[in-house]
């Protein structure tokens, strides 16, 4: 699949979505770098003919975006590793690099070339798990939009396993359990809801922005999604060897499927894996950030022992690998932190911003470039807690035009959390932003509906080779 906003030899002004598509073992076909005397993470070495050529991408483009997240201001290696967790299917918005050059050296946030393609209204689609009621079953069933081929309602039962997964009432059905449902009759889809047993994974969205997004080219993927109920997660774990090691036994098995992979196995008790609540069985995805998915395994030993006294591990059950692999996903794309997880057992009201993390305040991101008279709006804050909102919104200004409202809550402030912070410390954020302002806002009922849910191994010393398809080391 190849989805590209312009693919004329004259560069575009603003962005464009391109979404890549490639087969099991192939490559995306471009380079990814940064350059002394240049900003930015910048396209390089497009294959002819390959996948990133055809979707549109060119020499010197500028990478803004992967699957909906902005990246122009991460580290290089982050900017990577996202495009590798993302798996065979990609979605890149990038900027021609002589565009992106003009803006930065105007003084611009490369943040406000975004709001030349983006409006309001898309909010993230969501992917969710349901499993089957006993009773009342899966508590879903699907209805055609009228005049409109390929697109479905969704139709609930109050209360049952669908709406319980995240799915809400007026959703519209994009994907069911791997497969995009736009080319599906009615018929076709009721089958596949007839056959999918106990549990099913749906991608959905609201109608209004399926709208927009349809409005703006702009396709609908499960690499954008908020995950709600899924049932397997990666985790990274971090752990700090001990006297004897890290306590677990490394080994290379083959699967029934013929694939190999890197398993966990004999994790000891009281042992530093133990500790930081690795299972026997679990399977290695990645090493310091590292994939192990092309490494042999004396090279991911040599990762562990080179890192010291401290490695970072991330693992997936095999029954969370078959999970993604049957869904088509990088198991990789919803991973959590254990150490996150820690956090908020032990801090159960502390709100948690990290990244991947689902939207509790259904928020959206406006971007106020300065007018003659400034912004066009004021900042309020009650007195009696932190945090500012939107008091005046001057009509026909820059604030009204990038969609602010009186009496939105604004969460942050050119991507800093502002949500604890004094109206008077806000303000000298948007100062330092310049000409060009990026909040990221929601409206009062939802700021109000979010808080309320988040309210309450030994050293290596030994490698075994007992035939092609095992291999142990001791950790």
């Amino acid at each position: 699949m190849v989805i590209t906003d312009d693919t004329d030899s004259e560069p575009a002004v603003g962005p464009r979505l391109c979404i890549l598509k490639r087969e099991e073992g192939e490559t995306y076909g471009f380079h990814l770098r940064v350059e002394k005397g240049h900003q930015g993470h910048i396209i390089r070495n497009v294959v002819s003919g390959g996948v990133g050529e055809g979707c549109g991408l060119r020499d010197g483009d500028r990478l803004l975006e992967i699957n909906n997240c902005y990246v122009d201001d991460l580290p290089h290696p982050e900017v990577a590793r996202k495009i590798k967790l993302s798996g065979n299917q990609l979605g890149l918005l990038v900027v021609d690099g002589g565009v992106y050059e003009k803006a930065v050296s105007r003084g611009q946030n490369p943040r406000v070339l975004i709001s030349i393609r983006r409006g309001e209204g898309c909010k993230q689609p969501r992917l969710c798990h349901i499993t089957k009621d006993p009773v009342s079953g899966l508590g879903i069933n699907f209805t055609p939009v009228e005049g409109e081929k390929g697109h479905f309602s969704v139709n609930l039962i109050s209360g049952g396993a669908a709406e319980k997964a995240g799915v809400r009432r007026g959703d519209h059905l994009v994907w069911m359990d791997g497969a995009a449902v736009s080319d599906l009759t009615h018929a076709a889809l009721s089958l596949m809801l007839k056959k999918c047993g106990n549990h099913i994974t749906i991608l959905v969205i609201d109608s209004e922005s399926e709208k927009n997004y349809a409005k703006q080219r702009m396709p609908i993927l499960p690499t954008f999604a908020i995950p709600s109920n899924l049932p397997y997660r990666a985790k990274k774990f971090n752990l700090v060897s001990r006297s004897d090691g890290y306590g677990f036994l490394l080994r290379l098995e083959k699967t029934p499927s013929g694939r190999t992979f890197h398993f966990l196995r004999e994790v000891e008790s009281g042992s530093a894996a133990e500790g930081e609540g690795i299972k026997d069985g679990e399977l290695l995805l990645e090493v310091n950030g590292e994939s192990t998915e092309t490494l042999k395994h004396g090279d991911v030993v040599d990762r562990v022992r080179l890192s010291g006294k401290k490695v970072s591990l991330t693992t997936i059950s095999f029954q969370g690998m078959e999970f993604y692999t049957k869904l088509g996903l990088s198991p990789l794309l919803f991973c959590e932190d254990s150490t996150d997880e820690k956090e908020k057992e032990s801090n159960p009201t502390e709100l948690s911003q990290q990244e991947g993390e689902v939207d509790l305040y259904e928020s959206r991101l406006c971007l106020v470039q300065k007018g003659r008279l400034g912004f066009g709006f004021n900042l309020g804050h009650d007195p009696n807690r932190p945090g500012p909102f939107i008091s005046r919104v001057v009509p026909g200004g820059p604030g009204r035009r990038a969609g602010l409202h009186v009496g939105d809550v604004v969460l942050e402030v050119n991507g800093q959390n502002v949500e604890k912070k004094y109206v008077e410390d806000v303000i000298v954020l948007v100062k330092e932003g310049g000409n060009f302002l990026s909040l990221r806002i929601t409206d009062k009922e939802n700021y109000n509906k979010g808080a309320q849910r988040k309210l309450p191994t030994r050293d290596t010393t030994e490698t075994q080779q007992e035939d092609d398809d095992y291999e142990i080391s001791y950790l």
